[in-house]
């Protein structure tokens, strides 16, 4: 009893925290379709510039996919007023860090800079919107690199290939089929057109949120948003945007993989209900429940008291449609992968049969509340935040409010979902064994 009165006090006390921390920021549209979100905050000198652009693997032509993975890389080529390989240089030069990363709903660009050289960050991010240069010589050399995270990432990682076999698997009809990193057969086939096209098609104001967090001067910088983004055209080109839904399974998909590994691995794909809908908070806390933490379900279990396995875990895969939460364990030496895959089978049936306890409860709440904590430590985090809460959600201020949606979730919700969505007629299966152990 002492123990649940203790998580109630440090659950309230991180609410009245979160209350106090309550994240201001201000959003608007330039003419041109342009989403804005300004967040001020004094307390370091650095201001976070980012731009997300709502197109991912999921907007691809099925017949070229990785376009918008290559984007991420070819953007930093340059631009009409930026040499070839000076966009980096430009920000390192000034005390700056950047990045881009790409999903299957979006692309997310980023600087981390000194915050007297915000109209810097502003400056490149209008060129890179605007007078990207798409180019043979800009494609060739981002082919090759593209060829080289794909040998790093799948082919020479062991376990590497986990994702595209599991999501290939899991989706018959929904573009989610394919990695963001996509095809290298479809990036050398295609055409420098299609590169121009894809690019005045997606990388448009009216598909972009430009979002800032940090040590800024609201009018100077609103000044600067109108210099460098107002003239830019409306994007004219259709895009596509994919309606078509996944079948509802009921049948599972079993498969072998065949990999340079020592140790046998089992791989679980649930099809799950797209983010931010009620049953995605149940299902994101189920898997917490599960793998999060030493003293969480699978680790203690499996990894620390049978000992069957050297890694378990289980995390949702957030999409903006429906997708997948995914469970993952490798065998320990001289356990069988069955043996494996029926003790995590195991752990999921006490979840569906039983009520968790309050207490397991309370710490789950706290876990979450500290997770969320934390993803708006950082300036950067903050600017992301943001933009995907208003790009995904259509409501920016659930940075401050999602907690709410957790908190609505209950103990019963939580088996509910594990009933619903960890139906091992609704997942995918693969079996990862030594390319020793494969049949002649």
């Amino acid at each position: 009893m002492r123990k649940i009165l203790l998580s109630v006090a440090i659950f309230s006390v991180a609410l009245v925290t979160q209350a106090q921390n309550k994240i201001e920021f201000e959003q608007y549209k330039l003419k041109n379709g342009l989403n804005v979100i300004l967040h001020e905050d004094h307390s370091t000198p650095i201001v976070a510039v980012t731009v997300l652009y709502h197109v991912g693997s999921k907007n691809e032509n099925p017949d070229r996919t990785g376009f918008a993975h290559f984007f991420e890389h070819l953007l930093f080529e340059g631009t009409e007023n930026i040499k070839r390989g000076e966009y980096m240089k430009l920000v390192q030069s000034n005390g700056g860090i950047l990045n881009a990363n790409t999903s299957f709903d979006r692309t997310f660009y980023f600087e981390i800079l000194p915050s007297n050289q915000t109209e810097l960050g502003l400056w490149l991010e209008s060129e890179r919107m605007l007078h990207a240069i798409i180019d043979e010589t800009g494609v060739e050399t981002q082919r090759e690199v593209v060829k080289e995270e794909y040998r790093q990432r799948y082919d020479n990682q062991p376990y590497g290939t986990f994702l595209p076999e599991m999501f290939k698997r899991g989706f018959e009809v929904h573009p989610y089929s394919w990695m963001p990193i996509g095809s290298l057969e479809h990036l050398n086939a295609a055409k420098i057109e299609e590169f121009r096209d894809f690019y005045k098609t997606y990388y448009v104001p009216n598909n972009a949120t430009l979002s800032i967090a940090g040590d800024i001067n609201k009018p100077q910088v609103k000044k600067w948003i109108e210099k460098y983004f107002a003239e830019i055209p409306v994007g004219t080109k259709p895009m596509n945007r994919p309606t078509v839904k996944e079948p509802i399974k009921n049948k599972e998909v079993r498969d072998t993989i065949y990999d340079n590994i020592q140790l046998p691995g089992v791989m679980m794909g649930y099809h799950t209900p797209a983010q931010g809908t009620p049953d995605s908070y149940a299902v994101s806390m189920l898997a917490q429940i599960l793998s999060q933490g030493k003293s969480s379900r699978l680790q203690k279990s499996i990894v620390d008291e049978q000992q069957k396995a050297i890694f378990v875990g289980a995390f949702p895969f957030p999409t903006e449609d429906p997708g997948m939460a995914l469970m993952f364990g490798i065998t320990n030496m001289g356990v069988g992968i069955d043996e494996l895959e029926n003790a995590i089978n195991l752990e999921v049936e006490k979840v569906q049969k039983e009520l968790i306890s309050e207490e397991e409860f309370q710490k789950l709440k706290n876990q979450i509340e500290s997770d969320m904590v934390t993803s708006n430590a950082k300036i950067e985090g903050i600017a992301e935040n943001l933009a995907n809460y208003f790009v995904y959600y259509g409501d920016a201020n659930l940075i401050n409010t999602e907690i709410d949606r957790y908190l609505k979730v209950t103990r019963e919700d939580i088996k509910r979902v594990a009933n619903e969505y960890f139906r091992k007629d609704n997942r995918v299966v693969l079996h990862y064994l030594p390319k020793s152990q494969k049949p002649n």
